[in-house]
């Protein structure tokens, strides 16, 4: 594992391992070079398809750094190792698709309730149920935001290519340390096995952040409290000599379970979202394509981002005044940036392989007078730039 101190160690096996330059890899390989390189020494996971080299990777990989590979007996043995072994202050993923991510829900919502650090890699496949387990899709939009139960926040970031996805997993490793938090990753079929160019940087250009450790043994009889005002709790580890208790029941701000005081659980659940809706600096993030003078604007996410920007760009070589807008932090969704953007804005559309899900979530922050317009596409084909551009043109 990489705790504070270990990192020159850890620094010398990566940069004997991996030489800086330019690779031809799949998507999932990125999102696995990525975690190495973000400091993910322990994984547990059960092969699914199409997130299965991700897996691979990390097996044939993590021995070579001291870490642990697990392969599980199913995906809720999975996501319940990851829960133990970053309480012992590892850095921790895994990967799944559909059906897995469906599995993994109860355990998701115990990493929420005890703020347990995590990286929890979804592949979406085409579902409903097994549907079609070799094909992409985006059909886990909500999943990712509202598949467990109770009241509760999350965080879920979304790239746009096997380069993006390497920068982006160690985004969601560092939002993961920093805010104590599990974090959704949103990967896609299509992306997973698009081989492409990728560039692996030295590992001198990789910002890493760790978990905030108690100072004292006074922040470490309180693991679930808030010294620091920021609603983010240092977390004690397991073995590091502290005695803590873990629940995934209500519990006060020394981990013990009270799951009858109404105070207690409205003091505990308001600060777990406190510290998700406070910190949005940590996680926001999206990207804008010629939305200064746009009249038209695209709202797309993960693989559908990149025809759309296709679309965009050869609209706007026929005169068409249209701009792309991309979250690639989805949950919570840049709502403030989306309402600015509609207010400036005659038409939207949201393409997705789905049959509109992103599209709800623009709805909340786009007046009734926008003209907002789904363009979707099932059955594991992604949308092609001529068929976004279609729809701008219609629009114009």
């Amino acid at each position: 594992m990489i705790i504070r101190g270990d990192e020159p160690e850890q620094i010398r096996l990566l940069r004997k391992l991996y030489r800086p330059g330019n690779y031809f890899m799949q998507g999932n390989e990125a999102v696995a070079y990525g975690a190495l390189f973000a400091g993910c020494r322990f994984y547990a996971g059960y092969p699914i398809t199409p997130s299965s080299e991700i897996a691979e990777t990390m097996a044939r990989e993590l021995p070579k750094l001291g870490g642990y590979y697990l392969q599980m007996e199913d995906e809720i043995g999975s996501i319940a190792a990851m829960v133990g072994a970053s309480w012992t202050g590892f850095k921790v993923m895994t990967a799944t698709a559909g059906p897995g991510f469906s599995l993994m829900q109860e355990n998701l919502g115990y990493a929420v309730m005890t703020e347990t650090p995590l990286v929890l890699v979804d592949v979406q496949r085409s579902g409903p149920s097994t549907g079609q387990a070799t094909k992409g899709a985006q059909g886990d939009f909500f999943q990712a935001r509202w598949g467990t139960h109770g009241d509760h926040p999350i965080v879920a970031l979304s790239p746009t290519s096997g380069q993006d996805a390497f920068w982006e997993i160690i985004r969601a490793f560092n939002i993961a340390e920093r805010l104590r938090t599990p974090v959704v990753f949103l990967f896609d079929g299509v992306l997973a096995h698009t081989r492409e160019l990728v560039k692996i940087p030295s590992v001198d250009e990789v910002e890493i952040t760790y978990r905030k450790l108690p100072q004292n043994e006074e922040e470490a009889k309180l693991p679930f409290g808030d010294p620091h005002g920021d609603g983010v709790p240092p977390m004690p580890l397991f073995g590091h000599g502290y005695f803590t208790h873990v629940t995934g029941s209500t519990h006060k701000e020394n981990g013990l379970r009270d799951v009858y005081t109404p105070e207690v659980h409205d003091r505990l659940v308001r600060r777990i979202h406190r510290k998700i809706e406070k910190n949005r600096h940590v996680y926001e993030k999206y990207e804008e394509h010629f939305t200064d003078d746009a009249e038209i604007l695209v709202v797309s996410w993960g693989v559908t981002a990149r025809p759309a920007l296709g679309a965009v760009l050869k609209a706007r070589e026929e005169g068409i005044k249209v701009g792309l807008f991309v979250p690639k932090t989805v949950h919570p969704f840049p709502g403030e940036r989306m309402s600015e953007l509609g207010k400036r804005v005659r038409a939207i559309l949201v393409p997705e392989m789905n049959l509109g899900q992103m599209i709800l979530e623009v709805q909340r922050y786009v007046n009734d007078d926008v003209l907002l317009k789904g363009v979707n596409k099932i059955g594991g084909v992604p949308l092609t730039v001529e068929e976004i551009l279609r729809e701008i043109r219609g629009v114009a």
